[in-house]
């Protein structure tokens, strides 16, 4: 089984994530997400499988979110993706993919469900 977790190590979410797929037997491929942000296809097939708009998938509390404009209502799904992709640390942590699902692990047991 291929497994994947976009990951930020700074994360404790993230962290436990990982670690959670390791105890139960799954080696993920770790991507390092903020240093190697996904392109703008694979962000929109993320959140298709998520089943969510862009600004769902953001971290509304970086004062990236603020600094960059991002509260504005008017801007479009392809403007807000592009932010992430921009800025990368706006993508909510941690994502990980498998069986052709993906899942937040908010909290990290919820990522068991598509294992």
């Amino acid at each position: 089984m291929n497994v994947q977790i976009l990951h930020n190590p700074r994360c404790s979410k993230s962290r436990t994530t990982l670690q959670l797929l390791k105890d139960n037997g799954v080696e993920p491929e770790v991507i390092l997400y903020l240093d190697t942000p996904p392109d703008a296809g694979t962000l929109t097939s993320i959140l298709n499988k998520l089943n969510l708009q862009p600004r769902e998938l953001m971290r509304k509390g970086q004062t990236e979110y603020k600094d960059m404009g991002l509260n504005n209502e008017q801007l479009s799904d392809e403007d807000l993706i592009a932010a992430m992709l921009a800025a990368p640390i706006l993508i909510e942590r941690p994502i990980v993919l498998a069986n052709g699902k993906a899942c937040i692990g908010r909290p990290p047991e919820a990522v068991l469900k598509i294992l």
